[in-house]
């Protein structure tokens, strides 16, 4: 499943209990879950080609719904648009086993996240 430049690529879902969490998709849609370790699923896409989203028990569910995750070429770039324009980083760009990313908040209060494969 290739990912485009500046799109939206993933929807990241909070949960206080991860067991639970998966086992209620998996029971109401079907969906198929990968563990990678206690504290994160991700939600296999429905062809069965990538992901589409995860549910991480690190971060409990916001009252403002999922975190909308945004794919980027070049993760540093995107970083410097959003200070550019008036974004607020949120969490500054980590690294995790699929690539990096950081969260920021837009001027108008929407949370969100970037990520790219380096």
């Amino acid at each position: 499943m290739a990912s485009t430049h500046h799109t939206i690529d993933y929807i990241e879902l909070g949960s206080t209990d991860l067991a639970a969490t998966c086992a209620f998709f998996e029971s109401v849609f079907g969906w198929q879950l990968t563990a990678y370790g206690p504290a994160y699923a991700g939600i296999v896409s429905a062809d069965g080609t990538g992901e589409v989203g995860g549910i991480d028990a690190s971060t409990p569910p916001r009252s403002g719904g999922p975190l909308v995750l945004i794919f980027s070429d070049d993760l540093d770039a995107t970083l410097a648009a959003v200070r550019t324009a008036g974004g607020t980083i949120d969490v500054q760009p980590y690294a995790f086993p699929g690539g990096r990313r950081f969260h920021f908040t837009d001027p108008t209060g929407n949370a969100l996240g970037v990520w790219a494969t380096s």
